[in-house]
């Protein structure tokens, strides 16, 4: 109950944030897009179902319900929120020197080290392979810290790993599209061979059946979130490749 109220309160304050930030952003720019209020507010919503209410009570008997909220903490939560572009409505709403501080942040070799691609999909993908090939899994069903704590890190995972792949937020030093689809792909592989390896080998104390049920649903659901993400890679890179200006009918045909 500990982990459910603290992770209401801070899924309450970030969207209280959002909204301030709205706000004072409005102050000196034109409106912040709504959509991405609605884009913000769906995000922390379903990832909040991984921690607090009856997927995250499911989850702790049913490996069914635990992918459940694998799939909204990790993968779907985080892609709302990066469509929602957080870090770019803070640097509207803070002061000069404010956004100035915020930048040398996302600048520092901290910040370049881990939005970096491949860094990304290894806290990513191998943190996953940590959690279900060793005694992590069954630990975090026995303690209430280190559950808080693999949720913590499977969130901040997925979002910095979305975040590497589609850069919708200012991210100095930017790979290019080939170099973050080569890693994305390479991703990809990782999880959809863990899926399979979690169907024929279940994790500590988890039924068979269930597990089987869960490594399709690890498979086909994360397929889904992956595929929308490409789609908006590919459609990134298209227009970053499109001519700036297009020739009309009468200059093209002289």
């Amino acid at each position: 109950m500990y982990v459910e109220r603290l992770a209401l309160i801070i899924a309450s304050c970030c969207i209280l944030s959002y909204l301030l930030a709205m706000k004072y952003s409005a102050k000196r720019f034109k409106t912040w897009p709504l959509r991405k209020l609605v884009l913000f507010v769906s995000g922390i919503v379903i990832g909040l179902q991984a921690v607090a209410g009856p997927i995250a009570m499911h989850a702790h008997h049913s490996f069914v319900y635990h992918m459940i909220g694998h799939l909204l903490l990790g993968m779907l939560g985080p892609l709302l929120l990066i469509l929602s572009q957080p870090v770019t409505l803070l640097l509207r709403a803070l002061s000069q020197s404010g956004a100035r501080s915020v930048s040398r942040v996302f600048r520092s070799r901290y910040a370049r080290f881990l939005i970096h691609p491949i860094t990304a999909a290894v806290l990513n993908i191998g943190g996953l392979w940590l959690l279900y090939t060793t005694h992590l899994f069954h630990l975090m069903h026995e303690s209430a810290l280190v559950s808080m704590l693999v949720h913590l890190h499977v969130f901040a995972a997925g979002y910095l790993f979305t975040l590497a792949m589609l850069y919708t937020d200012p991210v100095p030093y930017r790979k290019s599209y080939l170099y973050r689809v080569i890693v994305f792909v390479f991703a990809l592989a990782g999880h959809g061979i863990l899926s399979k390896y979690l169907y024929a080998n279940p994790p500590m104390g988890i039924a068979p059946a269930d597990a089987r049920q869960g490594a399709m649903l690890m498979y086909y659901g994360g397929d889904l979130i992956d595929l929308t993400i490409i789609v908006i890679l590919c459609w990134q890179w298209y227009q970053a490749a499109a001519p700036k200006t297009s020739l009309s009918a009468a200059k093209a045909a002289e």
